[in-house]
Order: structure tokens, then sequence, then C-alpha cells
């Protein structure tokens, strides 16, 4: 079964993710950030992973350090259920579009950590929702589950539409690289031995 669960407490905030690489897109989320957590939603419902979010962070400063370490957290739990990559097909990519708005999410579960990101948000802010987070999520993510990860928000005026697109191919890259492929019959995805 490739589950994990991961706790991070900090003196700014604690954590807990609970990730079923197998499942069927159920959740479960208390955060503080509920923009945050229907992007969540996408990612989970368009994975095919059974994810369990909570979070207790310092949201009446702001909700960058909830939103980082959620993503931070994320990557480890992912990492950690993904175990040792044998038999996976570990790259995916995907195109989404939500009406005026298209994105292209590409990832590489490598071993290396990399995130290119090219998205500009036509509004700094979605409700009280900070749209520079969206990068500071995504490179949390990279940094801890190990993955090379390029994002680009091809088009669109809609700051919603833009960001949805954005979480909704993620999710959908995601589960395709996390699929394992019975061709490789347990070997890992690599000429070099090693992921």
């Amino acid at each position: 079964m490739r589950q994990a669960s991961v706790n991070r407490d900090t003196l700014e905030t604690q954590i807990q993710v609970t990730v079923n690489l197998d499942g069927t897109g159920k959740t479960d989320f208390n955060t503080g950030v509920p923009f945050l957590e229907h992007m969540l939603d996408q990612i989970a419902r368009h994975g095919l992973i059974d994810l369990s979010i909570h979070a207790n962070g310092d949201n009446h400063i702001d909700d960058h350090h909830t939103v980082e370490d959620i993503g931070i957290t994320l990557g480890q739990a992912i990492a950690k259920a993904v175990g040792d990559k044998r038999g996976i097909k570990r790259y995916g990519h995907a195109y989404v579009p939500l009406d005026e708005a298209l994105s292209r999410v590409v990832i590489d579960l490598s071993g290396r950590p990399g995130l290119d990101f090219n998205a500009k948000f036509t509004r700094a802010a979605i409700g009280r929702f900070d749209t520079e987070l969206v990068f500071e999520f995504f490179q949390g993510f990279v940094n801890h589950s190990q993955a090379t990860l390029h994002i680009d928000n091809l088009k669109g005026h809609n700051s919603h539409h833009q960001v949805e697109t954005i979480f909704k191919a993620f999710g959908r890259a995601l589960r395709m690289a996390l699929e394992t492929d019975e061709r490789m019959a347990g070997q890992l995805p690599s000429t070099k031995g090693a992921l």
C-alpha cells in the first residue's frame, strides 16, 4: 500500500498530512486557508489521491507560512509513500483548460528538486489568498518531494481560473507519474540505477 503520514511541527505551523497514492480522491481538510483547500481538492480529485491535511498556523499574520509548510509536508508525504520508485512511470504531464485559462504542468519524480514556474496572475489576490503563495506552495513541494516540476500558465485573464488550471494539471501530471508500469516489472525508471 502506497500510503504515508507526516507531521511537521514548527513555531509557525503544525501540519499533519496523510496520503494514499492509490485512492479515489477522498479529502479531509482543515487548514484555515479556504482557497488553498479548494486547490488541494483539485490535486486529490484529478490525481486520484486520498488526501487528509490538517494545519494550525499563524494565519493571524498571513497565510504564507501555512501554505508553504503544507507544500513541504505534502512533498514529504508523497516521497515517503512512493518509496524507492520501482515500477512507476516517473514522468507525467497534463494540459488543463478552464474557460479562457490554460495551464501545462510537467513533472519528473527524478530525485532532484527543481521548479520552473511561469505564471503572471492578473490579480495579486483571490479573495484573501495572495497569488504569490502558489509559487511558495510548489517550491516547498519540489524541495521535499525531490521532484522536478515545470509549471506554465499559458493563458488566462481570470486569476481564479489561472490558479485552478495549474492545480488541476498538477494533479493529472502527478497521477501519471505515480502510475505503475507493468512493463517495468519493479525496475527503476532510470539508467543510473538510482532515483
